[in-house]
């Protein structure tokens, strides 16, 4: 005789899998919630017979959903990655459709980043199953593993598809039982999903513009007078955008991104609590020692430092036009994917502090790279036809890929113009940007870098030769430089 353990209501374990009571209530609009949740949690698959049966069963939940069928559904999300099975039996067999309008659309639909590892539907899924494990960072896990699932709810749809996602959710989360407040928390999460990881990895946390842009922006759609604050919203954020990452795949959530985005979050939890954002920051005291020291005419330092998951590369030369171009270009002859650069100068010296990751090995020693740019100085080494060899020898094929874009961001900064470029990445894509600032005569303060697989997301703070934002027409004129130096290549 079979052993049968109660597990809900309706709901028993028997022969390692989730079947339904004999006494089961299949008019019970709740049981097939019921039954999955039971499942997931107790790590075990709902027997077939059982999965068919719940699936014929005439019943539809209510709308909006009571209380009992809400809590079953987050419950089911909340067992991590013992849902993802039962998940897909629920798909498999209609049901997650029935209570999800809608999903047909999602169903396998492909992702248009190469950095995506799965279908749409799936990356849903999966980026509730890694909430999961984040729902104790938040007072509200329950917004928190609901709002992962909805977040892109809007893709496949012609135009942007938060805007789109945000109206689907605001109907979503109502069918769904949640409150008004509820619902406005899952709206904003959908609406400000995106808002961490682009201002972390484009923008320069060092400026205080950018954090007080990033805290204007959440508090203008947080719910301070319903179900949670700012300080809670932000939390909220930081937990889907780790879940979403993770959900991505390996490039989309790397220790260097990682540091980005908690930086952020920190910078932004105390300009929350009133602290003042803090001030441009200038260089380390050991980099100021470097700047202080400097070198003579034609002289290079150079010196390479591991920093954990990266590298800094530390560079002071005598300032000169194309000095960003030169080392950029060194840089990547030498297979170093760039991270994030920091620019400083005092009299005739600079100081470049480059984040980069090897793309294989380990990075080459500082006198290598110290050579060569003295090469490159001394007109000895031919590093624009070094570069363009290299290139030429990748292109064998050549992709079809949508055409550069470079736009400049209005209010990003108060200290400079900041341009913006978004362009398949390529060997010496910033060498390239560099060498048309130098010719328009722009100086850069700071660049910020962010490659997602093939995809590159540069931005570079500008200033004139007085180191005021640049002017209308030289913004113009540089825009349309940069965008010709690419398209040309």
């Amino acid at each position: 005789k079979q052993s049968r353990r109660p597990l809900a209501e309706g709901v028993v374990a028997a022969d390692g899998e989730v079947q339904l009571a004999r006494s089961a209530d299949l008019d019970d609009p709740v049981i097939a919630l019921r039954a999955a949740a039971a499942a997931a949690q107790q790590g075990l698959r709902l027997a077939p017979a059982t999965l068919q049966r719940l699936s014929l069963a005439p019943t539809n939940l209510p709308l909006p959903w009571p209380r009992d069928a809400r809590e079953e559904f987050v419950s089911l999300l909340g067992a991590g990655p013992a849902a993802l099975p039962i998940w897909e039996d629920l798909d498999q067999s209609g049901l997650w459709s029935s209570w999800i309008p809608g999903w047909e659309r999602l169903r396998a639909l492909p992702q248009h980043s190469p950095v995506h590892r799965f279908t749409v539907d799936r990356h849903l899924v999966e980026a509730a199953v890694q909430a999961a494990a984040l729902t104790r960072r938040v007072h509200r896990p329950d917004l928190l593993l609901v709002g992962a699932l909805l977040h892109d709810v809007g893709k496949g749809l012609p135009g942007d598809h938060t805007e789109h996602g945000v109206a689907l959710v605001q109907q979503l989360a109502v069918d769904l039982g949640f409150g008004p407040a509820d619902v406005s928390v899952l709206v904003d999460l959908c609406r400000l999903h995106l808002l961490l990881p682009e201002t972390a990895t484009r923008r320069d946390l060092d400026d205080p513009a950018t954090v007080t842009s990033a805290v204007a922006r959440l508090r203008e759609f947080s719910v301070v007078s319903g179900a949670i604050d700012a300080h809670e919203l932000l939390d909220l954020l930081t937990a889907l955008t780790e879940a979403d990452a993770r959900a991505t795949g390996p490039a989309a959530w790397t220790e260097w991104r990682a540091g980005l985005i908690r930086d952020l979050s920190d910078r932004m939890a105390a300009q929350l609590r009133g602290e003042q954002p803090e001030a441009m920051a200038g260089p380390s005291q050991e980099e100021q020692e470097l700047l202080d020291r400097g070198v003579g005419p034609g002289g290079i330092e150079v010196v390479v430092q591991q920093r954990g998951p990266v590298w800094r590369v530390v560079v002071v030369a005598h300032d000169r036009t194309g000095l960003m171009a030169d080392v950029a270009g060194v840089l990547s002859l030498h297979r170093l994917a760039v991270r994030a650069a920091t620019l400083h100068s005092s009299a005739d010296q600079a100081l470049q502090v480059w984040t980069v990751q090897p793309v294989f090995g380990e990075p080459p020693e500082a006198s290598r790279l110290r050579e060569d740019l003295l090469r490159v100085q001394a007109g000895t080494l031919d590093l624009h036809g070094r570069l363009a060899a290299r290139e030429e020898s990748y292109s064998t094929s050549v992709a079809q890929t949508a055409p550069p874009v470079v736009d400049v961001v209005q209010g990003a900064s108060d200290r400079a113009t900041v341009v913006e470029v978004r362009s398949h990445d390529r060997p010496a894509l910033l060498h390239t940007i560099g060498w048309v600032l130098a010719e328009r005569g722009a100086n850069i303060r700071a660049a910020r870098v962010a490659t997602m697989g093939s995809e590159a997301v540069d931005s570079f703070y500008l200033t004139d030769a007085q180191g005021q934002p640049l002017g209308p027409v030289s913004t113009q004129q540089t825009v349309e430089a940069i965008t010709l130096a690419l398209v040309s290549r």
